[in-house]
């Protein structure tokens, strides 16, 4: 006797965010406005909205920072400004503040987890130990 699947209702997909809407930069600016005040004197900022356009741009696609499009600046602009707001633990704020965004539609899965890894190339020629090869079966030289 086979049993009847129970038909779930399907929940609709949140829309891929590409730039950030309206409503999420006024949630997102103050964060970057109490990391770096606006100065009356100096060289203008640049647009941190295209900026971070930018960035999610770079972390959606995985492309490289050098092949970034036009439209969100200078590549080595949006660099440093990556290189900033991490150190200086921003980019942990911004991603609150979209987990709660999202927590709030229910869009996210936290029994679901992943991990990712790296991996680097040893160094070359080994360890330091394993100077003489040792096969087996191979007799040393004069030896008879």
């Amino acid at each position: 006797m086979a049993k009847k699947r129970r038909k779930t209702k399907k929940q609709e997909a949140l829309p891929v965010i590409w730039e950030v809407s309206d409503e999420l930069w006024k949630r997102i600016s103050p964060v970057l406005s109490e990391f770096w005040p606006v100065k009356s004197t100096g060289c203008p900022l640049s647009d941190w909205r295209t900026i971070f356009n930018g960035i999610i741009f770079r972390m959606r696609s995985g492309c490289q920072w050098d092949q970034l499009p036009e439209k969100y600046g200078s590549k080595s602009t949006v660099h440093r400004w990556f290189q900033r707001w991490n150190k200086a633990g921003i980019m942990e704020k911004i991603m609150a503040v979209l987990i709660e965004e999202c927590d709030e539609l229910g869009a996210v899965l936290w029994e679901w987890q992943s991990a990712d890894g790296a991996l680097g190339k040893a160094r070359f020629g080994g360890l330091k130990s394993a100077e003489i090869p040792r096969i087996a079966g191979k007799t040393a030289p004069n030896a008879a």
